[in-house]
């Protein structure tokens, strides 16, 4: 077995908020002796059936490949809300996951799940909630943030024991806060010490 091993950070965002969560996220897998952060987005979904998307996004993270599933140690996924749901360019990604799911490659693998709304009432439970359905119908393991970190009781933004959390605001504009992005890393944390332990288990 390799001495490392590397924890998938799949995101999709559109003005950047759920990608600074990304980046937290990933310095907190990092934390973590022999656990790497891969860092993959998604492309966008456009309505123009003759659009095409490069290969290679101009700037940013790669295009995430189902490659990078079957190999990873442990998953998070981020997505802004879309109406209480993940936005459709992560879903159609994950839609595209029936191969792993019937060679059964994701069981076991631990799991956590990120998300960014306009309002503080925007679905970001319901959203986080969204994007566990699959990873467990995939057979993972979810992680999520207990109260022992205490910003889940301080914060005035974002912040869940079923994964970190943002509120952008309604344009778009509010960096994520201190106890934002610390609740951020310490999911990035967690799913890497889990990510670890099952990389060794018996």
């Amino acid at each position: 077995m390799s001495s490392s091993g590397f924890v998938l950070v799949l995101y999709y965002s559109r003005h950047g908020s759920t990608a600074a969560m990304a980046s937290h996220v990933a310095r907190g897998v990092e934390q973590v002796t022999g656990m790497e952060a891969r860092l993959r987005t998604v492309p966008p979904i456009s309505a123009d059936t003759e659009a095409s998307i490069a290969d290679v996004p101009d700037s940013g993270p790669l295009y995430a490949e189902l490659d990078d599933l079957a190999d990873c140690s442990g998953v998070v996924l981020g997505s802004p809300t879309r109406f209480g749901n993940m936005a459709a360019p992560l879903k159609y990604f994950i839609d595209q996951t029936s191969g792993l799911w019937l060679s059964g490659a994701m069981i076991d693998k631990p799991a956590g799940v990120f998300t960014s709304s306009a309002s503080l009432h925007g679905g970001q439970e319901s959203t986080l909630l969204s994007m566990m359905l699959p990873l467990l119908h995939h057979g993972m393991v979810m992680v999520g943030l207990p109260y022992s970190e205490r910003g889940l009781m301080t914060t005035t933004g974002g912040g869940t024991p079923y994964g970190a959390s943002h509120v952008a605001g309604a344009n778009a504009d509010r960096a994520p806060d201190t106890t934002e992005l610390e609740l951020c890393r310490a999911l990035g944390t967690r799913v890497a010490q889990w990510s670890s332990r099952s990389r060794y288990k018996v």
